[in-house]
């Protein structure tokens, strides 16, 4: 499936929505949600609450990440908020701040 890219120097205010996975370059505010993967990268940043399928992170995110899979901070990340999936890693040199919930 195509990926929904959010270019490095694009900043987007509101709800993303999206059927596919979502790759951010750029900057997100506001809410995103996608049915698939959701990946951070280097230098993205998200100042939203994020729910998708797997959530990998390595740039920044400020809000709550809920996913249906698993998330992964990779070394780099920087989280601010609660964490709510089936599984967990977070990698060294990755920053957390916040609560997980793994129900199980």
């Amino acid at each position: 499936m195509a990926s929904t890219v959010i270019g490095a120097g694009i900043t987007i205010e509101g709800e993303v929505t999206s059927d596919e996975d979502v790759v951010v370059q750029g900057t997100v505010r506001g809410k995103l949600v996608a049915k698939d993967a959701v990946s951070i990268e280097h230098g993205g940043a998200v100042e939203a609450d994020i729910s998708g399928g797997p959530v990998a992170v390595a740039g920044t995110v400020t809000g709550n990440i809920n996913s249906t899979d698993r998330v992964d901070l990779q070394n780099g990340a920087k989280v601010i908020g609660n964490v709510k999936a089936t599984r967990i890693t977070i990698a060294d040199g990755a920053q957390f701040k916040g609560n997980v919930d793994m129900d199980v």
